[in-house]
Order: C-alpha cells, then structure tokens, then sequence
C-alpha cells in the first residue's frame, strides 16, 4: 500500500520516483552529493552499511530509522535526533493567521547560492545547490534578498513531501512559511497527490503544520553519520 512507503521514506523515494537520480543498488541508496546526504537502506543488516559506507565516501550521510539503529564500527556519529513524520489530511487549510499575502516567486538555479545561504542560516535541513532539482521551490524576497523558502523533496508513488520550510530570522512573524507552504500544498494536491513532511520533534513550527492540516504519522530516529578514516 502507498501508506507503507512512508515507513521507510527515502529508500523508496530513491527506488521509485526518483530512481534517476539514485547512486546504490538494493543494498543502499543515496542521492548525488551535489543534492543532499540523504540516504536510505532497506535494512539494518551490516550488508547495507558496507554498500552505504562505499556510496558515502568521504562524506556524511543522513538516515532515518523507525527502529533503533544498529550502525557498525567504522562510522562516526555526528548527530542524532528525533523526527516527527505528518501527512496532511482532507481539512482545508487554515491560513487566517497570515499577516499578509506577499508576493512570490518559483526559484530557480540562478537562486541556489541565496538558497544554500539562507538553509544554512536557518537550518530547515540540509541543502545543497542541486537540492531544488529534486522539485518545484518557491520563495519570497525583499529587495534582492531570499527572506523565505519552501518547495518539494521527497518523491513517492502518490505522495510528495514539503521540505525547505524556512525564514529569514528578520523576516519572521509575517506568515511567509505558511504561504508558500500553502503554495506547495495546492500544487501537490492538484496533482491528486498527498504532501507529508518531517521535522524535529521540538521544532515549534509543528503548531503551523497542524494548522495547515498535517496530522502525526510516526516517529523516526535520524542519524547523520560519516566513515571513520
């Protein structure tokens, strides 16, 4: 069932819909480095770590896990947290709280660096130039400068996630997040998809999510981990 593809996220976005842009095989997956540390494998057998620790290099990677991870020596653990997973549900959103309506745009490759600054400024996740390859961004700008971002990561059959959900920290308190999210949500749905997301279990914003219909779906473990030299 598609409800089951969200138990493991990003091993079966890497094995369906974005199966183009995979490096692995059916021991372990990960995007391209230019795109992200976002990794997946199917099990937390020593095979997949071995077939990971050959796709990460000498780069960090990023796992998710319902259960606990059994990661082998050879590995450094860089960091660990707790993720809420949320799919939306058929409630409209409810977007009274915005301050303003402002004006947006779709970002393109000519944003990336604007894009990457402002990720690694506020840490929504981790970003890389070709993140916004993976699907359709949005942001909002004042003047020249990206204040707020948010567009689509994760690709599974009838499902995409809303990731990138990020604001200028002078630019907060205007409801720009829940705009453009609202943005995203319409385009997934329009589609006759369903948007999920993650996010860190204290992560505030998860009031804006339930507001804009996300309802808790499980919990993962996240690791960020790299090969020892």
């Amino acid at each position: 069932m598609p409800g089951e593809l969200l138990d493991n996220p990003i091993w079966n976005s890497l094995r369906t819909e974005h199966a183009g842009l995979a490096l692995g095989d059916e021991r372990a997956r990960r995007y391209p480095q230019e795109i992200g540390p976002l990794s997946g494998i199917p099990d937390q057998s020593a095979e997949s770590y071995a077939r990971l620790r050959e796709l990460a290099g000498e780069y960090p990677v990023v796992l998710f896990s319902r259960e606990p991870f059994l990661i082998p020596s050879g590995w450094q653990r860089l960091r660990d947290g707790q993720l809420v997973q949320m799919v939306r549900s058929s409630a409209p959103a409810d977007l009274d709280g915005l301050k303003e309506r402002p004006t947006f745009r779709q970002l393109t490759p000519a944003d990336a660096p604007a894009m990457v600054a402002l990720a690694e400024l506020t840490e929504p996740g981790p970003f890389r130039l070709r993140t916004l390859e993976l699907g359709n961004f949005y942001g909002i700008f004042h003047g020249d400068v990206l204040v707020a971002m948010s567009g689509k990561r994760m690709h599974l059959p009838g499902m995409v996630e809303v990731s990138g959900v990020c604001t200028h920290p002078d630019a907060r308190g205007r409801g720009y997040a829940a705009h453009l999210m609202s943005i995203v949500i319409g385009e997934i749905e329009r589609e006759g998809k369903t948007p999920f997301l993650h996010a860190f279990a204290e992560n505030p914003a998860v009031r804006l999510y339930e507001r804009l219909g996300f309802r808790l779906r499980q919990r993962f473990e996240l690791a960020v981990i790299q090969p020892k030299d």
